[in-house]
């Protein structure tokens, strides 16, 4: 019995990769419709975004199976319910490159972006594809160590957001109504991705050690800034 439980919780695990791999491919791919104004790329994150779904749900599915046929306690109760919670985070992150994409395909062929911000959003493209690559290897790897380490670089894409509202609030600010919302909310889709990674990246330390560290990782709390 014990085996075919280890069997069925490196499923939830290898499960939990392939939605990783997929929520990272989804954001690179907004990020060249935003970029390079590609609507193809654009409807592909959209149309993919269904499968970033269904993973979710048969990851969720599977670890209420567990948790009723098997009553998990201990360690291995914090391994299934911490893996229903980065699902449903990695499924947010997918959510979010979607509405990226969105954003792409409305304002198709134009860019939504004003020329003063695009400098700044490239950087919040490079950060989250970086991230988002890294989850999957920390996933794949239980990393703690990679896992903190991104814990810590959370404040980058904060101040990265704060940039954005920085420049719109300036007197040089003069980008048109319509871009001037696609930039609000891009920038905050671009911050919720990072906030998620590092809710994942929370989860996983929380899942290998116990403790669930905030910014800090010389500290530790029961559970991450989000409430996630």
């Amino acid at each position: 019995m014990r085996t075919l439980f280890n069997e069925e919780l490196q499923q939830v695990a290898d499960d939990l990769v392939t939605l990783a791999s997929a929520v990272n491919v989804a954001v690179q791919n907004a990020g060249k419709a935003l970029f390079d104004c590609d609507i193809e790329i654009a409807q592909s994150v959209i149309d993919n975004d269904k499968k970033i779904d269904s993973l979710e749900h048969s990851i969720n599915n599977h670890c209420v199976t567990l948790l009723a046929k098997q009553s998990p306690v201990a360690t291995d109760l914090r391994i299934v319910v911490s893996a229903m919670s980065v699902a449903s985070l990695l499924e947010r992150m997918g959510d979010l490159a979607r509405h990226i994409a969105e954003i792409a395909r409305t304002t198709f062929p134009d860019s939504p972006l004003a020329p003063q911000v695009e400098e700044v959003f490239h950087k919040m493209q490079s950060f989250t594809q970086e991230t988002t690559e890294k989850l999957v290897r920390i996933l794949g790897d239980q990393d703690e160590k990679a896992a903190q380490d991104l814990i810590i670089r959370d404040d980058e894409m904060d101040k990265l957001f704060e940039s954005v509202y920085t420049i719109a609030r300036s007197d040089e600010w003069n980008a048109t109504t319509e871009q001037t919302i696609d930039t609000v909310l891009l920038s905050r889709y671009y911050e919720r991705i990072g906030d998620h990674s590092v809710s994942i990246a929370r989860r996983m330390v929380y899942t290998v050690s116990g403790f669930d560290p905030s910014k800090d990782p010389t500290h530790f709390i029961g559970v991450d800034k989000d409430g996630d």
